[in-house]
C-alpha cells in the first residue's frame, strides 16, 4: 500500500507543477513575467521573487503599501505568497494591483510550487 501511495505522489508532482503553470498563465501572466529577460510588464517580474524583499524589484513602481512593507523588512516566502495570492487587497490594503486573488487553495499551492521550481525562487 505504501508503494501505491508513494507512486501516486510522485506522479502527482509533475501534474501539480503543470497545473501551477496553467493557473499562472491564466491568472497572472497578463501582468507578470518570470523570465529574467522578459520585457517590462504592468506588474513586476517574478524572477527570484521567493526570498526577495517585498517591493524589491528596483525597476518597478510599487504601490506605497508594498514599498512600506518592504521597508519594514517583509520578504516573499511561500507562506506570504500563498496568503497574498488568496486576497492581495486584504493583505495589503490600498494595493494598486488589480485582480481578486485565487480562491482555490489548490491553485494557490500549485502556483507557489510552480514559481519555486521555475524561476521564482532565488
Amino acid at each position: 500500500m505504501r508503494r501505491v501511495i508513494a507512486c501516486a505522489l510522485l506522479l502527482a508532482a509533475p501534474a501539480a507543477a503543470q497545473d501551477g503553470r496553467l493557473v499562472f498563465e491564466r491568472s497572472c501572466a497578463s501582468c507578470h513575467a518570470v523570465a529574467s529577460d522578459a520585457p517590462p510588464m504592468a506588474g513586476p517580474n517574478l524572477q527570484g521573487v521567493l526570498g526577495r524583499r517585498v517591493a524589491g524589484d528596483a525597476g518597478f513602481d510599487y504601490s506605497p503599501v508594498l514599498r512600506e512593507a518592504g521597508q519594514a523588512g517583509d520578504t516573499w516566502d511561500t507562506a506570504r505568497l500563498a496568503r497574498f495570492l488568496e486576497d492581495p487587497e486584504e493583505m495589503y490594503s490600498g494595493l494598486w494591483m488589480g485582480g481578486n486573488g485565487l480562491r482555490s487553495e489548490a491553485e494557490r499551492r500549485a502556483v507557489v510550487e510552480w514559481l519555486t521550481t521555475n524561476g521564482g525562487a532565488r
